[in-house]
């Protein structure tokens, strides 16, 4: 699904990447695939929590999905057209891959394979 970029689709964008937890998610997703147990290992908030955050980035095309197997992996939908101008907002933010290396030290990161 693709969003056709408007003001009214970049607000709603900018609203949603607000949000704390729904901007590190596209952090990560945007060099790493992830699925639901893996935030929820990192937020270390519930699962419908975290599928809810995950389902309103998905509803404005910016993140897709990909099942392997039982597993649901998510990835940041590069082909957006809301995606440059997350891409530009990315540049600004650190690094989030200690949090996906904290859970692999804890085991958790190889859970969905």
């Amino acid at each position: 699904m693709v969003v056709e970029r408007n003001i009214d689709n970049v607000a709603i964008l900018l609203k949603l990447l607000g949000d704390k937890t729904k901007l590190t998610m596209v952090k990560i997703l945007d060099s790493h695939d992830c699925c639901v147990c893996e935030f929820v290992g990192i937020f270390k908030i519930s699962q419908p929590a975290i599928s809810q955050h995950l389902r309103k980035l998905k509803d404005i095309g910016l993140v897709k999905e990909t099942r392997k197997r039982q597993w649901i992996f998510y990835s940041l939908n590069k082909e957006s057209d809301l995606y440059p101008i997350v891409r530009s907002l990315l540049l600004h933010i650190p690094s989030q891959d200690d949090k996906l290396k904290e859970l692999e030290k804890e085991g958790l990161r190889i859970s969905c394979e």
